[in-house]
């Protein structure tokens, strides 16, 4: 009963296979052929697809081996093969005798790929601020470049200037790090520090406003730019030509091997005039006051040395100046950033005087016999307000040399009434007063030379006769910068020769005419000047040397203005920043002038006293050593 209970179970079953078809008493098929025809149409159908499937596989990869290869070869390549470009070595800088002012030395910075890092970039950093000093201005200077830079796999710079412990701990660990490489580079550096921090200026990391200016592909691989200075001013020519090289890496990015290479151009050399021993003397000379030497060539305007005090350390600039440190410097009281030879703005006093002489002598108000009385006081006609000189009492009777001698005022503030403000501009112009001189460096000022076109503009008053007695000694409007005052020394030493002042050796000039007086004219106020330092009365005896005649003038600068009727001041009693600003032109030997100096000491008091010193040392240096 069971086994035919079995049996039929297996007959419904096998008879089921076959649908239509019914089974025998024995349960199984009547028709075995058609079982096989069944089982055989199926295979043949799954064969078909297969090879349908197969088809398409091999017809796929035929399309990307053939019709696609070149397209997907050039995308292996993009993956396999990239162009690194290749930054230029930046030109050296030399004072005039060879000696390196700013250098270029070998050092390390550390490189992050924000896309080749196998963790986030706060987990690399964390690893990495066990390797290395990561410091808050460090991360400071970090974040800015991450934020400002957009493009994919660009490297971000880490640290600069790694020191060889940290490369050697990065060199260690370098298989589990990966997005992160050290590379070799070369670091500006400026050997004198401070001493020619305005001349030479320094280099800074480049930002966006900075390739707005020069050629961005010929920047793709350099990180540092000129921000100041000679640096800045010749960036062109110490910078070079970027060149590239086509390197093949794996997939972490590795550096397999260089298929190709366009080696950089280096940049130019630049031989100065600076003479670094001559501004490492004039700037011992002015010690820690604040002001400005500068010291020229006087027949060719090469700067033989440039001095503003206080400076800085370029070289904390070059990888980084944390925002503390440079708010300290921004917001200092001395503004140490300013370079006082070129941006400094002074009223030029007594040093206007032999100028002044000059344009009275072309005049004819003014010759070599005519004498003025001096008696402490000058006024003009119908009025009570007084001029003063500035000895009580006055000098007495004396003509134009001796005025140059003693520096009487009264001698200049009526050569001055009787040229009349628009002369004195005139004439003061063409010896480079109230413009800008030429040097091969950016910000220079212009001061300011009055005139009564000027004041209307400016004020919308008109010129009053008494501004220009004042104007007459070189206060009231009147505003130089020390380099002005060099360049207008220069061409009075030379007898009004073209004078345009350089920092480069090389640099190439554009001419100024050359001023044209009388010979006698010339020797006249020279000799005044002359007696400034070797004459009997002179303003500034005790720095005359027996070794070479020197021609100079003392001047100083009122800071405020006394009231009417108001006594001498004694300058113990006034607060430091109240005080009289001392200045102090000169150049030697008369005879042959080779060189000219001009000194000036922020609220120093006298220029008798505290310029001329610095003028005297730095030129005798020079002469000594020549």
């Amino acid at each position: 009963m069971g086994h035919r209970g079995k049996k039929n179970l297996m007959t419904v079953n096998l008879a089921g296979l076959v649908p239509g078809r019914q089974a025998d008493d024995r349960g199984v098929l009547s028709n075995q052929s058609e079982l096989r025809a069944l089982v055989n149409g199926r295979l043949f159908t799954a064969g078909v697809i297969a090879i349908f499937l197969l088809l398409c596989v091999l017809g796929r990869y035929w399309y990307l081996q053939v019709p696609k290869h070149d397209d997907f070869a050039a995308r292996s390549d993009n993956n396999r093969i990239r162009l690194r470009a290749l930054p230029p070595t930046r030109g050296l800088i030399f004072d005039r005798n060879g000696i390196v002012v700013a250098d270029n030395r070998p050092a390390y910075r550390l490189e992050i790929v924000r896309e080749r890092l196998d963790t986030s970039l706060d987990s690399m950093l964390e690893k990495l601020a066990d390797k290395i000093e990561l410091s808050d201005s460090v991360m400071e200077s970090f974040n800015r470049r991450l934020n400002n830079e957009h493009r994919a796999f660009a490297p971000i710079v880490l640290r600069y200037n790694l020191t060889e412990q940290e490369v050697a701990r990065i060199a260690v660990d370098r298989h589990v790090l990966p997005g992160v490489e050290v590379q070799p580079y070369l670091t500006r550096y400026y050997p004198f520090t401070s001493l020619l921090a305005h001349v030479v200026g320094y280099v800074g990391r480049i930002d966006d406003d900075d390739l707005l200016q020069f050629q961005a592909e010929n920047y793709r691989a350099t990180t540092h730019i000129g921000k100041s200075g000679l640096e800045q001013y010749y960036e062109s020519q110490l910078h070079g030509t970027s060149g590239y090289e086509k390197v093949e890496t794996n997939v972490v990015g590795r550096l397999v091997d260089v298929l190709e290479r366009k080696p950089p151009v280096a940049g130019e050399n630049l031989d100065l005039t600076i003479d670094v021993q001559l501004q490492r003397h004039a700037s011992l000379a002015l010690g820690q006051a604040p002001g400005a030497v500068v010291a020229l060539v006087p027949k060719t305007g090469e700067v033989l040395a440039m001095v503003s005090n206080p400076s800085f350390d370029p070289n904390a600039f070059i990888n980084g100046i944390s925002q503390r440190e440079y708010n300290l410097l921004l917001n200092s009281a001395n503004a140490p950033f300013v370079n006082r030879v070129l941006r400094g703005e002074y009223v030029p006093g007594s040093t206007l005087k032999p100028f002044i002489a000059l344009v009275g002598l072309d005049a004819n108000v003014v010759d070599a016999e005519k004498q003025f009385f001096s008696s402490g006081e000058f006024f003009l006609e119908g009025s009570t307000r007084a001029y003063r000189d500035w000895r009580k009492g006055g000098h007495g009777w004396v003509n134009l040399r001796e005025g140059l001698e003693q520096s009487v005022n009264t001698v200049f503030y009526q050569v001055a009434l009787e040229l009349g403000i628009d002369r004195i501009h005139g004439g003061l112009k063409a010896f480079g007063f109230g413009q800008a001189t030429g040097i091969d460096l950016t910000g220079e000022r212009t001061g300011i030379l009055p005139s009564r076109a000027w004041k209307q503009a400016r004020f919308g008053e008109p010129w009053y006769p008494g501004e220009t007695v004042i104007a007459g000694i070189g206060q009231g409007a009147n505003v130089i910068t020390p380099l002005q005052l060099a360049v207008a020394t220069a061409r009075l030493a030379t007898r009004g020769q073209s004078v345009v002042p350089h920092l480069w050796r090389a640099a190439e000039v554009q001419p100024v005419p050359d001023l044209v007086f009388p010979e006698q004219y010339w020797e006249l106020v020279i000799q005044g000047m002359q007696d400034v330092i070797h004459g009997a009365r002179g303003t500034a005896t005790a720095i005359a040397s027996d070794a070479y005649q020197m021609a100079g003038k003392t001047g100083t600068a009122q800071v405020f203005s006394r009231k009417e009727g108001e006594d001498d001041i004694n300058p113990l009693e006034l607060a430091t920043e109240l005080k009289n600003h001392a200045l102090f032109i000169a150049f030697a030997p008369v005879e042959a002038p080779e060189i000219v100096v001009v000194s000036v000491v922020e609220h120093g008091g006298s220029g008798s006293r505290f310029a001329a010193p610095i003028a005297a040392a730095v030129i005798d240096d020079w002469l000594q050593r020549q």
